[in-house]
């Protein structure tokens, strides 16, 4: 069980980084915590905030410096790499304010400038990059830059190389750099897993990339997320993507997937149900057996919260209460992650609803992922209408038509049920599974941290509304549905 926890004022001296998105936040051993650059109001910051591990410290040191034309630092900038190399942090490319490239005081094959690619450290001295967005096409090209000698080599892999792709994220496990998700040309989201090998000279293996298929709950398709390694695994933070099949529209995320290195399968991390607000191009740093969160962007909002995530066992975990309604296995969907605060079907204050929800699980309550509400039955009026129309015979209780609707559906094809109804059928699939995996649990913790099995995935239960289902979809929804428990 890990737990998110808002930084409080208690936990940092200094002052903080002001709110931003699109920048870097890379540890400098195991002292320092260095952020650089973002984009805030349209604005492209070039400054330089340190976190200061050991005294619990925020400052921003003076830099001394000597550019090529005669500045002291990079210019300001977004969505660029930044990596440590011992007591370095070496920074490239990004998108600019002035909305030119910064000249490149190295040599070698030279990677064309570049903003939304990633990078990750190989040793400790040597930087891989790969993909990214140069202004007029995606990327796919792989360069290795030995940060004693500043020469970059273009990476020559042969055989199948993944889709070009920026705002995806790159990760060295081992021997292996490891990609995930991204916008690809022509802008789809992509949720694809990616081994690139060849990266050791030592091992004189060939270069080439691997798709991996990882067993488990995998994350949904995604870009702008961020991925932090630690312990025995990779966690996968937020992002954004895309929903609907009528009309496109983003989603973002706040959920917490790990790819766990020791049984080589995804798996969702156990939060409890305060969690920040879903977000893209953020940073999360790993102190310790602590995260950090800090900074991000919704699609409307830039944000500069600071936010712990650690384990149970934490001190920091303890300034939260033990309310039952504090916590909740995020083994569902991805997507469903955001705050889970829940109130009435007539907006009731949030306070009144958590409190609600602890002495009865069948009022209206709403998954605040985004706008997703659960309402009982009883206040269903088009699944009671359905019901009735179906049965033609209305000295049937309302419970009654319910479960007579549901065995209709339970026996029904794919094909056979008219579009019309299959928002209800969402809303009820959303219905038994909130009532089974909460209602069976209570007040109890320990039976509720097993919250939803790992066989038991429920693609479905963060939809909003039928309109964000693909014709695809629906078979899958229905099979889903069919698998629930009845009252």
């Amino acid at each position: 069980m890990h737990y998110w926890v808002r930084a409080s004022p208690s936990d940092f001296g200094g002052p903080h980084p002001q709110p931003r998105s699109g920048h870097t936040a890379v540890n400098i051993g195991k002292s320092k915590i260095i952020v650089f650059g973002g984009l805030v109001d349209k604005k492209f910051l070039n400054d330089i905030s340190v976190y200061d591990i050991e005294n619990k410290l925020w400052f921003q040191p003076e830099c001394t410096g000597s550019g090529s034309e005669g500045q002291t630092g990079p210019s300001p900038r977004a969505f660029h790499i930044a990596i440590s190399i011992d007591c370095h942090m070496f920074v490239f490319g990004g998108r600019l304010d002035i909305w030119q490239w910064s000249e490149l005081t190295s040599f070698g094959d030279l990677p064309s400038p570049r903003d939304f690619a990633a990078a990750s450290a190989i040793g400790n001295h040597k930087i891989v990059m790969y993909g990214g967005w140069d202004g007029k096409k995606w990327l796919s090209d792989v360069f290795v830059l030995d940060t004693i000698s500043l020469e970059w080599t273009e990476l020559a892999v042969t055989g199948t190389l993944p889709p070009p792709r920026c705002g995806h994220t790159a990760t060295m496990v081992e021997k292996r750099l490891l990609v995930y998700g991204g916008r690809g040309g022509g802008g789809p989201i992509m949720g694809d897993l990616w081994a690139l090998k060849g990266l050791i000279e030592e091992d004189n293996e060939a270069p080439g990339w691997t798709q991996l298929k990882l067993p488990g709950q995998a994350p949904s398709s995604r870009c702008g997320h961020t991925v932090t390694s630690g312990g025995h695994y990779l966690l996968m933070f937020g992002g954004h993507g895309t929903g609907g099949w009528l009309s496109r529209y983003d989603v973002y995320y706040n959920d917490c997937v790990v790819l766990d290195r020791v049984s080589v399968q995804w798996r969702r991390l156990a939060t409890n149900i305060e969690a920040p607000s879903a977000r893209a191009y953020h940073s999360m740093t790993c102190i310790g057996s602590r995260y950090l969160l800090f900074g991000g962007f919704d699609g409307k909002v830039t944000y500069g919260d600071l936010w712990w995530l650690v384990p149970e066992d934490d001190p920091i975990s303890n300034r939260l209460s033990a309310s039952p309604s504090k916590v909740i296995h995020e083994s569902q969907d991805a997507s469903m992650a955001n705050d889970f605060r829940s109130e009435t079907k007539e907006n009731h204050e949030e306070g009144s609803a958590i409190s609600e929800l602890q002495k009865r699980f069948d009022i209206s309550v709403s998954f605040s992922g985004h706008g997703l509400q659960i309402v009982h039955e009883s206040e269903d009026k088009e699944f009671l209408e359905l019901a009735s129309r179906m049965i033609r015979n209305r000295t049937f209780s309302n419970k009654e038509a319910a479960q007579a609707l549901r065995e209709h559906w339970r026996n029904s094809t794919p094909k056979s049920i008219p579009l019309k109804e299959i928002g209800l059928l969402l809303r009820d699939y959303q219905r038994l599974i909130s009532r089974h995996h909460l209602a069976e649990f209570g007040s109890n913790l320990q039976s509720a941290e097993s919250g939803f099995s790992e066989k038991d995935t429920y693609r479905f239960f963060h939809i909003t509304n039928a309109s964000q289902l693909r014709m695809s979809d629906i078979p899958n929804l229905l099979t889903e549905y069919k698998q629930l428990p009845l009252d």
